[in-house]
């Protein structure tokens, strides 16, 4: 992985591009990047300019988002993280300051971190807060309470839910429309658990405190209720095992939930 000062000095020279290619644009790309001083403070002011409200204004806002991201350890290599995955694992994003100012899953990932360090600092209700304005805005909704390792790509974002108890352990792909939810009316781990490397496409469902093992796959659609081991795929209504090596390359489809 670059340093997080190549990777700033890359993502300055990018909006510096995009400038010259829509000037109209100078204004907003100058104040939200170009007189940033990291990918951080760039991300608040960022988020900050999108979830404002009646309730806080966008300086407000900015002012608990780089309070927040201060108190959180490492919360640049975090965010460098996503980028960094974003950029691998997306064919359409072709550059780091791409996630940063336009993909609503990278920006609402980026306002759960600032709300998970709120949410560990006892600060409950301006995370909550900042949980709700994402949901609103990015149509993400993550309980700030949930864990969430760097390098995490939540592609196009809309739809998709994460419950309070989920755990989600670094280099996981997440489509749109996934949900990771509970099972009746349980307290205490009651929420999935994505092993590192898994990818859960588009629409699936997995419910419970139950684990999606590593390099695991869950198809476009599928409900998953049980454990999913590691290096296995699955789909359908309810999900069950399919075998990879018994499919020719040209069949399997992780996005078709009828396999």
């Amino acid at each position: 992985m670059h340093m997080s000062s190549e990777v700033w000095s890359t993502i300055k020279e990018e909006v510096a591009l995009r400038i010259a290619a829509e000037p109209s644009l100078e204004k907003f790309l100058t104040n939200l990047v170009l007189k940033q001083s990291s990918i951080s403070t760039a991300t608040a002011a960022i988020i900050a300019s999108k979830i404002r409200s009646d309730a806080l204004a966008s300086d407000e806002i900015n002012t608990f988002m780089n309070d927040a991201y201060a108190r959180c350890a490492n919360i640049e290599e975090k965010l460098e993280a996503d980028l960094e995955f974003f950029k691998t694992m997306d064919p359409a994003c072709q550059y780091y300051s791409t996630p940063l100012l336009f993909y609503k899953g990278f920006l609402a990932l980026s306002t759960y971190r600032a709300a998970h360090c709120l949410w560990n600092h006892e600060r409950h209700t301006m995370a909550l807060f900042l949980q709700n304005r994402a949901s609103e805005v990015f149509g993400v909704d993550i309980h700030p309470a949930a864990h969430i390792a760097e390098g995490v790509m939540i592609d196009h974002g809309t739809g998709v839910v994460i419950g309070e108890t989920s755990v989600i352990e670094a280099n996981v792909s997440i489509f749109q429309g996934v949900t990771l939810g509970g099972r009746g009316f349980s307290s205490g781990k009651r929420h999935p658990n994505i092993k590192k490397g898994a990818s859960i496409f588009a629409s699936s469902t997995i419910l419970g405190d139950i684990t999606v093992g590593e390099r695991a796959v869950v198809a476009a659609g599928s409900l998953v209720l049980k454990d999913v081991g590691a290096n296995t795929s699955v789909a359908g209504i309810p999900a069950k095992t399919i075998s990879k090596n018994n499919l020719p390359t040209s069949d399997w489809d992780p996005g078709d939930s009828g396999l």
